[in-house]
């Protein structure tokens, strides 16, 4: 199966060196404008695989960024916590050791 994600962990940039296009019988490479050679399937395949696994191993960081407190949040609290009432402080940081608790690292 051809995929961006394995072209590009190749090295290749989308929109610029190649575009895919499917035509309902699957996937394939309409246009390849890149100086080195085009990869076979097999090893677009293996790259693909291999960001796979990749992006699987950094789940729990997309997890944990939906749920953190807002960058927002976390200023206004160090602000508070500077200027002597720490009370917003302790509370996004409780929200953020439930949230690595929920999703640990692998």
């Amino acid at each position: 199966m051809i995929t961006s994600e394995g072209l590009e962990k190749l090295g290749f940039k989308p929109n610029e060196e190649f575009f895919l296009r499917d035509n309902g019988n699957g996937v394939f490479i309409e246009f390849w404008n890149s100086k080195l050679p085009q990869p076979t399937e097999s090893e677009i395949e293996s790259a693909h695989a291999e960001w796979e696994a990749e992006h699987n191993a950094t789940q729990y960081q997309r997890d944990r960024k939906a749920e953190y407190p807002a960058i927002e949040e976390l200023i206004v609290a160090l602000a508070e916590f500077q200027e002597g009432r720490p009370e917003m402080w302790y509370e996004v940081t409780r929200k953020r050791t439930e949230v690595k608790a929920k999703y640990p690292k692998p």
